[in-house]
């Protein structure tokens, strides 16, 4: 082989190590975003969950006249209340 091969070959051969270590980065930044909104869409959810079972908890424990539900609710707010303390 001549200079001008080796040259050519090596330049391409840089240029294909180049291209690898993008698509690397590529991956391991798209794992990484995969990685937060995962947490975010879990932390949502779990957020979201606890205030709609404590606006329902409160809203049934307002219901007096209903003997089951409103003392099973009415325990249900006290025993929030008891845990925010």
């Amino acid at each position: 082989m001549d200079n001008e091969a080796l040259r050519s070959a090596l330049e391409h051969l840089t240029e294909e190590a180049r291209r690898a270590n993008l698509r690397e980065a590529r991956v391991i930044r798209g794992l990484a975003l995969q990685f937060a909104r995962g947490l975010a869409f879990g932390l949502g959810t779990v957020l979201g969950a606890s205030l709609l079972v404590s606006l329902a908890a409160w809203w049934l424990s307002q219901f007096e006249f209903l003997p089951i539900i409103g003392e099973w609710a009415a325990q249900i707010a006290e025993d929030i209340r008891n845990a925010q303390k």
